[in-house]
C-alpha cells in the first residue's frame, strides 16, 4: 500500500508541474502575440511612411532627369554649333597653310587640316550648297590636293636616283656568289621617311582625293629611274672594261671575251662573278691548245685582216643589261607595293617596266637585225653572238614571267617575242651556215697550195666547237624554228620556247652536226679535184679528215655526233687510212726501181758477185740507181713543199715511209753495192740507207729543209 500512495504522490507531483509548465508556456504565448500585433503595426507605419515619401520623391527625380536630359542637349548642341561655325572660317584658317604646302608645316599636320576641310566640304554639300562658303571650301579643298600631288612629285623628283652601276652589279652577282647566311644586296631607291610620306600621300589622294593623276607622276619617275639606271649600269661596263661602244662581229676565232681577261676594277664585282660565260671564251681555248705546228699554221686559224662590221650591242654588256633589268623590276615592284595601293599597282607597274623592257628588246632586235644582216653577206660567226643571249634569256625568262604576272598582255609578250626572234635568227644562220658549206665555191685559188687544212674546215670546226657550250640552246633554236618540217608562226614559237625537252635539243644538235659533217666531207672532196698535182689531194683530205677528228675529240662534241651516228669516228678513221693508201702511191716510181721487178740477172750470178758483168747488166744496175736517185730527189722536191701542220701526224706519215722505202732500199743496196758494175761507185750510190731515212724525216713536209 505504501508502495501505490508513494506511485501516486510522484505522479501527483508530476502533474502539478505539468500544469505549471504549461500556464507559463500560456503566459509566453499571450506575450509573443502581443508583440507581434506591435511588430505588425510598427511596419503598417513604416509603409505608410515610405509610401508618402515615395509620392513626394518620385516628381522631384523625374524633373531633376528632365533637367540633366535638357542641359546634355544644350552642350550637345553647342558643340554641334560650334563645330559648325568652324566649318564656316575652316577656309580661312586653313588658306595660309593649304598656300604653304606641307614641306613647310609638316607632311602630317598638313594632312590632317585637309581632313578638316574635307569634313567641311563634305557638311556644305550636303546641308548648304550653292553657297559662299562651298564654294570657299571646295577651292581650298581642290587647292590643297594640287599642293599634295606637287609634293609628291617633288619628293620623287629631290630623292630618286638612278641605281649605282656597281650596287647593280653585286645585286646580279649574288645569286652566284652569296651562301644562304649573307644578306641579300638591296637596292635603296628612295630614304625610308621619304617613302613614308609617299605613301601617306598616296593613299589620302585615293581614298579622300578620289585622284589618281599622281599615278602618272610616279610612272614617269620611276621609269625614267629605271631606264637611267640600265644606261648607267651600261656606261660603267663599258668604261671599266675598256672596250669601245660597238661590239665587233666574232669573225676571227682569236677573239676573246671583253670581260673574261679583265681586272676587277675597285668597288665592283668582276663580270666573272655574274656567271656570265663569253661566247669567244671556248674558240681562244682552242686555239692555245691547238697541236699544230707553229711553222705550218692553220689556214685562217687567228685574226687574219678580215672585214668587220660592226654592231651597238655589246654581248657581254647586254647580257649583264638583261640580269639588272630583272633586279631592277623586281626591286621596283617591292617599292610600288610600298607606296602606292594595292587596287593600282599592278597596272601602274605594267607602265613602270615597259621604257626598261622596250630598252633591251629593241637592243636584242638591233642584235638580230646585225646577225642576220651578216647572214646575207654569209659572216656566220655573228650568228655565234646569238647563244648566249638566247642561253641566258632562257634561263632568267621564269622569273621575268612571274615579275609580270597581273600586267596586260603585251607587256608579258615583249620577252617571248625576242626570244623566238633571237631563236629564229640562229636558227636560220644554222641553216645558212650548211648551205655555206654546201656551196662554197671549189675555186683553186681558195685552195692551200701546200694540202694544209682549209679555211673552210678550220672556221667549220671552230664555229661547231662554239656550240658546245650551247647545246641544249642551239637543239631548241633548230627544233622550234622547223617542227615537222614546218615553219612555226611568231605565237607558235613563243608558246613553245619553254616546251623544248632537252634530250630532244641534244639529239636535233646531234643531227644538225652531223649534216655539216656530211657538207663539209663532200665540199673538201670537190675542193681536192682542182689540184693538178694527184698526190697533193690525198694530203689535202688527210689533213682535213685528221683535223675534222682530233677537234670534234678534243671540243667533245664527237659524244654528240654519236647519240645521231655512232659509226662517224670509225668512218673518218677508214676515211684517214684510205687517203694514206692513196698518198703512199706517190712512192710507185721510186719503189720501181727497188723492187727488183725486172731482175737484170740471174740468181745464179748473183751468188757470184766477183763475176764479170756484161755491160747491159752494168747499164740495168747504172739505170736503177740513177732512176733511184732522180725520183727520190724529184719526190723531195716536191713533198718539202707539202705542208702537214698536225705535229704527231706528220712524224707518223714519215714513220709510215721510213717503214716503206728502207727496208726494200737496204736490201737493194746491199744487192748491187757488191757487183763490180761501175769503177765510179759514188757517181751512182749517191744515198745510204742512213741518208735516206735522213732525207725522209727531215726533209718532206718542211718547205725550210
Amino acid at each position: 500500500m505504501e508502495d501505490i500512495s508513494h506511485l501516486k504522490f510522484e505522479i501527483n507531483s508530476k502533474l502539478e508541474k505539468e500544469m505549471s509548465n504549461l500556464t507559463l508556456l500560456k503566459d509566453s504565448l499571450k506575450k509573443s502575440n502581443n508583440n507581434t500585433e506591435n511588430m505588425l503595426g510598427i511596419l503598417t507605419s513604416f509603409e505608410t511612411r515610405l509610401r508618402k515619401l515615395e509620392q513626394t520623391i518620385v516628381p522631384v527625380y523625374n524633373e531633376t532627369e528632365n533637367l540633366r536630359r535638357r542641359q546634355e542637349n544644350i552642350e550637345k548642341t553647342m558643340t554641334t554649333l560650334d563645330h559648325v561655325l568652324g566649318y564656316y572660317h575652316i577656309a580661312q584658317e586653313a588658306d595660309m597653310m593649304i598656300k604653304d604646302g606641307p614641306e613647310l608645316h609638316g607632311l602630317d599636320r598638313y594632312l590632317q587640316q585637309m581632313d578638316k576641310v574635307l569634313e567641311a566640304l563634305v557638311y556644305f554639300k550636303k546641308h548648304n550648297q550653292n553657297t559662299v562658303e562651298l564654294r570657299d571650301v571646295a577651292g581650298v579643298f581642290e587647292q590643297g590636293k594640287d599642293a599634295l600631288q606637287i609634293e609628291f612629285q617633288t619628293l620623287l623628283a629631290r630623292h630618286g636616283r638612278p641605281v649605282p652601276a656597281v650596287v647593280i652589279i653585286d645585286c646580279v652577282g649574288v645569286d652566284d656568289d652569296t651562301t644562304a647566311t649573307e644578306a641579300e644586296v638591296q637596292m635603296e631607291h628612295l630614304p625610308e621617311k621619304v617613302i613614308e610620306d609617299l605613301s601617306d600621300i598616296s593613299r589620302w589622294l585615293i581614298t579622300n582625293g578620289n585622284s589618281t593623276d599622281f599615278l602618272k607622276d610616279y610612272i614617269q619617275a620611276r621609269s625614267g629611274m629605271l631606264v637611267k639606271s640600265l644606261s648607267g649600269l651600261r656606261d660603267h661596263l663599258k668604261t671599266s672594261s675598256g672596250t669601245s661602244v660597238t661590239m665587233k662581229a666574232p669573225h676571227s676565232p682569236a677573239l676573246s671575251s671583253k670581260f673574261s681577261k679583265q681586272k676587277d676594277t675597285p668597288g665592283r664585282k668582276s663580270i666573272k662573278g655574274l656567271g656570265i660565260k663569253s661566247y669567244t671564251k671556248k674558240a681562244s681555248t682552242v686555239l692555245l691548245k691547238s697541236p699544230f705546228d707553229p711553222g705550218h699554221r692553220r689556214t685562217g686559224s687567228t685574226s687574219d685582216a678580215l672585214k668587220e662590221d660592226s654592231c651597238e650591242v655589246d654581248i657581254d654588256v647586254y647580257i649583264t643589261e638583261l640580269s639588272a633589268l630583272l633586279k631592277l623590276m623586281q626591286s621596283e615592284l617591292q617599292l610600288l607595293t610600298q607606296i602606292i595601293p594595292e587596287k593600282y599597282q599592278r597596272t601602274v607597274y605594267d607602265n613602270i617596266v615597259q621604257p626598261g623592257l622596250e630598252v633591251v628588246v629593241t637592243a636584242g632586235e638591233t642584235l638580230a637585225s646585225f646577225t642576220r644582216k651578216n647572214i646575207g653577206k654569209r659572216e656566220f660567226n655573228a650568228v655565234l653572238s646569238i647563244f648566249p643571249v638566247v642561253k641566258h634569256l632562257r634561263s632568267i625568262k621564269p622569273d621575268f614571267d612571274r615579275n609580270l604576272e597581273g600586267c596586260q598582255a603585251p607587256t608579258r609578250a615583249k620577252l617571248a617575242s625576242l626570244l623566238s626572234t633571237l631563236g629564229s635568227t640562229g636558227a636560220k644562220g644554222l641553216e645558212e651556215f650548211i648551205d655555206n658549206i654546201r656551196h662554197d665555191p671549189d675555186k683553186s685559188s681558195n685552195m692551200p697550195r701546200d694540202g694544209t687544212v682549209h679555211e673552210l674546215t678550220n672556221q667549220t670546226m671552230v664555229f661547231m666547237e662554239q656550240l658546245q657550250d650551247y647545246i641544249e640552246t642551239a637543239g631548241a633554236m633548230l627544233l622550234m624554228h622547223d617542227v615537222g618540217g614546218r615553219k612555226l608562226s611568231r605565237g607558235e614559237l613563243a608558246a613553245s620556247s619553254e616546251a623544248v625537252d632537252d634530250r630532244k635539243s641534244r639529239l636535233k644538235l646531234a643531227d644538225y652536226c652531223s649534216k655539216v659533217l656530211s657538207a663539209l666531207g663532200l665540199n673538201l672532196s670537190n675542193k681536192s679535184e682542182t689540184y693538178s698535182d694527184a698526190f697533193i689531194k690525198p694530203i689535202f683530205m688527210l689533213n682535213n679528215f685528221n683535223y675534222i677528228l682530233k677537234s670534234l675529240k678534243r671540243s667533245g662534241l664527237i659524244e654528240l655526233v654519236h647519240l645521231w651516228n655512232k659509226d662517224v669516228e670509225m668512218l673518218y678513221k677508214d676515211q684517214i687510212m684510205e687517203q694514206k693508201k692513196s698518198y703512199s702511191q706517190s712512192w710507185s716510181r721510186v719503189m720501181h726501181y727497188i723492187m727488183e721487178i725486172n731482175e737484170p740477172m740471174s740468181s745464179q750470178r748473183m751468188m757470184n758477185p766477183e763475176a764479170k758483168l756484161k755491160e747491159k747488166e752494168k747499164q740495168n744496175i747504172k739505170d736503177k740507181f740513177t732512176g733511184f736517185n732522180k725520183e727520190l730527189e724529184e719526190i723531195v722536191r716536191t713533198q718539202k713543199t707539202y705542208a702537214i701542220p698536225d705535229v704527231e701526224l706528220r712524224a707518223a706519215m714519215k714513220k709510215d715511209n721510213v717503214e716503206y722505202i728502207i727496208p726494200l732500199y737496204r736490201i737493194f743496196l746491199e744487192k748491187y753495192r757488191k757487183m763490180n758494175f761501175t769503177k765510179n761507185l759514188d757517181k751512182y750510190v749517191k744515198y745510204s740507207v742512213e741518208d735516206v731515212q735522213g732525207i725522209i724525216e727531215k726533209k718532206l713536209f718542211d718547205t725550210s729543209a
